[in-house]
This record gives structure tokens, sequence and C-alpha cells, in this order.
């Protein structure tokens, strides 16, 4: 069965992965990238190869999203998948379901500092980069591989994909907020766990030394260095040169009231209102 790591991109995604497969796939619980690849991305090209879908159209995928985790589950072990996908349907094509899925976690980060990093990962400017955030059509995919739309994910707006997630009544979430997992690091990370071996069924014992050394290593200044030093497997080619762009951005530094202006304070303030104050994000 299938447990999500799902999230809106550009809001910590890549974090949690780096904690869980520190947690789960190493031998002390220390971090190094290669650990990512335990934790891979659906949809993604890979899981369709064996379909005759077209690469050209850009939902075609879709067609195949359940078969293909069909598949992933014949083994019946349990796999943690990433992804941004919105929790929905195209063309009565559902993105899972409950006899695939066991169970979900779903980061969410103040849509205000989303803003910035992505408008630093899509190289947008601020007003495209909002404009991306609202657009409920919107999509992604590896933009590199021409007329080749294989790794679509229909990621719909922040909100849209947030409320897709979390308003569902399928199988068990857990929401968890990157602020809290900034500020709280360790006691957040437990809470994560705990949630995971109770929806599995297994309740084993937390590992507070292989939790604290997963901790320890992932902090967004080690990640950083880690990309300074040898280059980072997420970070993606930049769409004007060859030059990559760097995953680890502003980090702590991202903070949109010294980044925006107040008249754009109120801007974004008025566009999120419901969801900010649902979230508590609102002061």
């Amino acid at each position: 069965m299938i447990f999500w790591i799902a999230s809106y991109p550009k809001s910590g995604n890549t974090w949690v992965r780096a904690l869980l497969s520190s947690y789960y796939f190493s031998e002390d619980g220390f971090f190094n990238q290669k650990l990512l690849k335990k934790i891979g991305q659906f949809p993604e090209k890979n899981y369709f190869k064996d379909f005759d879908y077209n690469p050209r159209k850009i939902i075609d995928t879709s067609n195949f999203w359940i078969r293909a985790q069909e598949i992933i589950n014949e083994d019946k072990n349990i796999k943690f998948f990433k992804t941004h996908n919105v929790l929905g349907s195209i063309n009565d094509n559902r993105f899972t379901n409950k006899e695939n899925t066991l169970g979900a976690i779903y980061i969410i980060r103040d849509p205000r500092n989303v803003i910035t990093s992505i408008q630093n990962h899509y190289e947008l400017d601020q007003e495209e980069a909002l404009k991306f955030m609202l657009n409920e059509k919107k999509y992604i995919y590896n933009f590199h591989t021409k007329n080749d739309y294989s790794d679509f994910q229909f990621i719909s707006s922040w909100e849209k994909n947030y409320q897709s997630w979390t308003k569902q009544k399928q199988f068990s979430i857990k929401l968890v907020k990157y602020e809290d997992l900034y500020k709280n690091t360790y006691e957040t990370f437990k809470e994560i766990i705990t949630f995971i071996e109770k929806t599995i069924g297994t309740n084993k014992q937390f590992d507070k030394k292989r939790a604290q050394n997963s901790v320890n290593s992932t902090t967004f200044e080690k990640m950083k260095n880690i990309e300074k030093k040898k280059g980072f497997v997420e970070s993606v080619l930049s769409k004007n040169d060859t030059n990559k762009i760097p995953f680890f951005h502003l980090g702590p530094n991202n903070d949109w009231k010294k980044i925006f202006n107040k008249e754009y304070h109120k801007k974004l303030n008025s566009i999120f209102k419901i969801i900010l104050k649902e979230l508590k994000y609102l002061d």
C-alpha cells in the first residue's frame, strides 16, 4: 500500500522525505541524498512505460494512475511516495483510491512564503509566481523533455491542492505545517513517525537516537552545504542556460514580511484570507 508525502510545490516535501528516508532507510539515521531515491515520485514516467499512452498528450498518463498504483502494490509492501498532484480526477480518472492508499502526510506552508520559492525554482517574477499559485488548471512536468508530458502532475492552485487532500475522508491524513517543523523539528518529526506507525499498524517504539540523527543531519545549513559541495539530486536545470538552479534558496531568511512591501502584504492577505485564518497564519 502507498503512503503519500503530499504537498504543493516548494512547501517542505523534500525536507520531510529527507527526514523519513534517513529514519527508515539508513543504518543509523544519518542523511545522505542517495536515500531520497527510497521515496520516489508519483506520477512519474517510469511507472507508465508499460502502458499505451501518447506522451505528447498532456493528460494521457492520468488514464493509468490507478492501474499503475495497483501494479506498485502487487507485492503488498508499504511504500512511501512523494506527490504534488491534487487529490482529484481528470476525465473521471481518479488520482488514487482507498484500495491503493494507506494514508498520507500533507505538508502546508504559508503561501506568502511559498511565492519566493516558486519564483526561484521556476524562474518567475513576483506576479508570475502568484498567478502560478492561483491557477486552478496548473500542471507541471519535465519541461526539458520536448513534447513529452509523461511526468505530468496536475497541481491545481495552492488552495485547491491543500483542500483536496485535507478535506477528503477516504484515508487517514496528518497535516504538518512547515513552520512547526522548522520551529520544533524533533517534536514535529516524532508526531509524523507516530502517525505513520499507527496508520501502518505496527506501533513500533519511537527510536529517539535515530530520529535525532535524522533531524541533525537534515538542517537547512547542512543540506545547503551538501548542495554546494556535491550538487543536489532535486535541483533542476535552468530554462535559460545549462546551469542548475540552487534548490536550497532562502531557507530561514524566506520572510514575506521583509521581502514584500506593505501594499503587497495587503494584497496577499486579501487573496489568501480564508485559508490563512483557517490555518492560523494571520496575526
